[in-house]
């Protein structure tokens, strides 16, 4: 397994790795990052247009197939004020990197982060 969580702050950092576990990627970095509310508003609008604050964004970069060179799985932004459940918000966004989209699969995603949060003990 050669995943780089450099940019994830350590106490996110099992979130994480129970997240890609549950997706079964075995490789690639990410980056998580903690913001204030305006701000994720502001992302919300830029990139989505919805113009309101959410918990949680995800920005892929290489898709799930393979990738020449290292495997950047992309940034995950996430809004602690806005959450219910910080690691939780972290394990839903690392998925959708992933590739998963439960606004159109089958209850997949949600699947696997049950999957992961029982792992984590939450």
């Amino acid at each position: 397994m050669n995943i780089d969580l450099s940019d994830v702050p350590p106490e996110l950092r099992d979130a994480v790795a129970a997240s890609l576990e549950a997706a079964g990627v075995e490789d690639g970095h990410l980056a998580v990052e903690i913001v204030h509310p305006q701000r994720i508003r502001d992302l919300n609008r830029e990139h989505r247009g919805i113009n309101r604050h959410t918990d949680v964004l995800a920005f892929p970069v290489d898709g799930p197939g393979p990738s020449q060179g290292p495997r950047e799985l992309g940034d995950v932004v996430v809004c602690p004020e806005q959450c219910s459940n910080l690691r939780e918000a972290v394990v839903h966004g690392v998925l959708h990197l992933c590739g998963y989209d439960h606004e159109v699969d089958d209850g997949e995603m949600l699947a696997l982060q049950a999957k992961a949060m029982a792992r984590l003990g939450d």
